[in-house]
């Protein structure tokens, strides 16, 4: 597991405005001024919150014209998932033996 590649992904979901941006998303493909409609930010705002979810993965864009399409990442939001699934499943190797003296 790559460290920053997870941070990278968890960074994505620990902002109110980019949970919000997932949600709309989560109902298929939008253009980018579709989003600025649905939220309270400026276009760079937007593109700052964009950039951080395109870089992990979770969300992809396509260009098309002068607007960009974003799209929930299938791929994506597996790998989150996954990553999610590794640092939650508790494993103890010691089964004969307690981890911790008590």
């Amino acid at each position: 597991m790559d460290e920053r590649k997870t941070a990278a992904v968890f960074k994505a979901l620990c902002d109110e405005n980019r949970i919000r941006i997932l949600k709309l998303l989560t109902g298929g493909e939008k253009c980018a001024c579709k989003l600025l409609d649905e939220l309270s930010v400026t276009q760079p705002t937007l593109s700052h919150h964009m950039k951080i979810l395109c870089d992990s993965g979770i969300v992809s864009g396509r260009k098309e014209g002068k607007w960009m399409y974003y799209s929930i990442s299938e791929q994506g939001a597996e790998n989150a998932r996954k990553l999610l699934r590794e640092l939650t499943t508790v494993s103890c190797c010691c089964k004969a033996e307690p981890c911790c003296e008590g």
